[in-house]
C-alpha cells in the first residue's frame, strides 16, 4: 500500500499546477482587455473587452475554487491513521482506492491511480463513517471496504 503521505502530496502538486494554469488564464484573459484598441467600430471593442473580461471572472472564479480546495487540503494531516472514513482517510476497496481530500479526480502515483474526492461527493457520502470490513452500496452494487489509513 502506498503511504498516504505521498497521496497527499501529489494532491498538493496537482492543485498547484491548477492554481498555476488558472492565473496565468486570469492574467492573459486581462491583458487581452488591456490590449483591445479602439477602432472606428466601437461595438466591436466594447464587445472584445466584455468577452476578455468574462474570461477573466471566469478564472477568477476557478481560482477562487482552487484556493479553498487548497485550504481544505492543507488542513489535513497526512500523518493520521483514520479507522473510520472520514475526511483525510485513504480508503482502499476491491478495485479502488479513493482519497477523501479534495475533489481533484484521477491521480496516479507509482503506475497505481488513485481518486481524489471531497467528503461531500455522493461516494464519499456513501462510505463515511464506514470501518474495514464494512459494505457501501454504490451504482447498484455492494462496495466491500478493505483497508482505512
Amino acid at each position: 500500500m502506498i503511504e498516504k503521505q505521498k497521496v497527499h502530496a501529489a494532491c498538493l502538486d496537482v492543485l498547484a499546477q491548477k492554481i498555476i494554469i488558472a492565473r496565468k488564464g486570469m492574467e492573459e484573459a486581462q491583458a487581452s482587455a488591456n490590449n483591445e484598441t479602439k477602432s472606428s467600430a466601437g461595438d466591436k471593442y466594447e464587445t472584445g473587452r466584455a468577452m476578455s473580461q468574462r474570461e477573466r471572472d471566469l478564472h477568477a472564479r476557478q481560482l477562487a475554487e482552487l484556493l479553498n480546495m487548497k485550504k481544505a487540503l492543507t488542513s489535513i494531516d497526512p500523518d493520521k491513521l483514520n479507522s473510520k472514513v472520514e475526511l483525510g482517510a485513504l480508503v482502499e476497496t476491491e478495485n479502488s482506492c479513493f482519497y477523501i481530500s479534495a475533489s481533484l479526480g484521477a491521480i496516479e502515483i507509482e503506475a497505481r491511480k488513485f481518486m481524489a474526492i471531497s467528503a461531500i461527493s455522493p461516494i464519499a457520502q456513501a462510505m463515511l463513517d464506514k470501518k474495514v470490513g464494512d459494505t457501501f452500496a454504490w451504482m447498484k452494487q455492494n462496495k466491500k471496504i478493505l483497508s482505512i489509513s
